[in-house]
């Protein structure tokens, strides 16, 4: 049913600087598109069923632009690390595994359970270079009636042979044929180009990717300016790229005519920013992965000023967790660290740009969402948040607050996606 009405305390982001709200508002949806914010409801919507969510808040979904779905399983592990040594002695270790669909249907049962419960409606996924076990996942994602990009990793040098690709040729065939499978098969969950990162993607597997982008005009994903030994390598391996960023628009994978989002982005240079400024490329801020594995913290409030395209992630298992309500706390943590301790002239964020970037600016990678006005896909959480004692009254906004700081995936009543609540 996608034509409804609920009612509750209505909270949405109109702009990074200012979240809205109305009391015991109207939300009428129409076909899984909302069709405002009303104090009263409209006579054009009175005949549609009304659910009436009381003294909840009633929120937009959240978008988590990057995440690794068979890093699950060891999360919370390696947080002492930095970045190339984690991968090493974890994560390429771990996602050898995904070979076995044994293994990989136990592993990505357990993420796909747990990103439901979660605050998350969409999200844009990393697996393994392992084409069954990535179908898998996505199988598994399609009947969760969540919505998700989910890329068949590719990478063919520096990583294990159990991780690598085969020849470029070849490794390129193999990516295609899945991306046949996955378009034929599923609706809701569609293939994105996934070049894990520039260290461990050849030119001649990069140019092949970049054909089959232009063939199929699919999304792509990747990492960008994470880590300083990372960067050194990338320039070591790629001497013709101007920068990092530059390493992957030579190959027609960095955004301008297609959907692009790069993670990180924690210390891209004035050059990079104004290439991702130009092609429209959004960036993925993962502040929790980025204080774990030591990388740094990226000027976000100062992206922002530019006009850059920014959305939130948890960057799972760099980011110890699946909750985009933690994202949206550490964002904020980490902002003001790097403001107090390292640059002062980059102001931190606010709770406002945090929640922007979690819920509209996320949401603007996949469509138009992330907000209750007119003409947005219905995404939404219903959040109950009478367990989070206080003796004093609270207005709406700091009651979503101090939400984000203490409340977890029990507190979510309900969860919509493209106008179809799954709980």
């Amino acid at each position: 049913m996608k034509d409804f009405v609920i009612k509750g305390q209505i909270l949405y982001s109109a702009s990074p600087e200012r979240i809205v709200w109305t009391e015991n508002g109207y939300l009428p949806v129409v076909g899984g598109i909302c069709r405002g914010v009303f104090s009263a409801l409209p006579a054009a919507f009175s005949g549609l069923p009304l659910e009436d969510f009381g003294d909840r808040l009633i929120l937009p979904g959240m978008y988590d632009l990057h995440l690794h779905a068979s890093q699950f399983a060891f999360r919370g592990l390696g947080m002492d690390m930095e970045l190339l040594d984690w991968l090493n002695r974890y994560t390429f270790p771990e996602e050898s595994k995904f070979r076995e669909l044994s293994y990989a249907e136990r592993a990505y049962e357990g993420f796909v359970t747990a990103l439901r419960r979660s605050p998350t409606v969409r999200a844009s996924i990393f697996a393994t270079v392992h084409s069954p076990a990535t179908l898998l996942l996505m199988e598994k994602l399609e009947a969760s009636g969540l919505h998700c990009c989910v890329g068949k990793v590719n990478m063919d040098r520096n990583c294990p042979p159990s991780v690598r690709d085969p020849a470029p040729e070849e490794a390129v065939r193999e990516t295609e044929q899945w991306i046949l499978q996955a378009l034929e098969r599923f609706s809701n969950t569609k293939p994105i180009l996934t070049p894990r990162f520039i260290p461990s993607c050849t030119d001649a597997l990069l140019e092949g990717l970049g054909a089959l982008r232009h063939k199929y005009d699919l999304p792509v994903q990747s990492h960008l300016s994470e880590n300083l030994g990372e960067i050194d390598l990338v320039r070591r391996l790629s001497p013709a790229a101007r920068f990092y960023g530059d390493a992957y628009d030579r190959f027609g994978l960095f955004g301008r005519d297609h959907r692009c989002a790069m993670a990180h982005c924690v210390h891209s240079g004035e050059e990079e920013l104004e290439r991702i400024r130009q092609n429209g490329v959004f960036i993925a801020h993962s502040p929790e992965s980025n204080m774990n594995l030591a990388s740094g913290v990226a000027p976000v409030s100062r992206y922002l000023e530019m006009g850059l395209q920014v959305g939130l992630a948890t960057d799972l298992a760099g980011g110890s967790h699946e909750s985009m309500f933690k994202a949206i706390t550490h964002a904020v943590q980490a902002s003001k660290l790097r403001w107090r301790l390292y640059d002062n002239s980059v102001s931190p964020l606010s709770f406002a740009q945090a929640f922007h970037l979690a819920t509209a600016g996320g949401g603007a990678f996949f469509g138009k969402m992330g907000k209750f006005e007119d003409g947005y896909v219905f995404d939404a959480l219903v959040l109950d948040d009478s367990n989070l004692f206080h003796p004093q009254p609270l207005d709406l906004l700091s009651r979503l607050e101090r939400a984000m700081y203490l409340a977890d995936d029990r507190n979510l009543a309900a969860k919509f996606v493209d106008g179809v609540r799954l709980f």
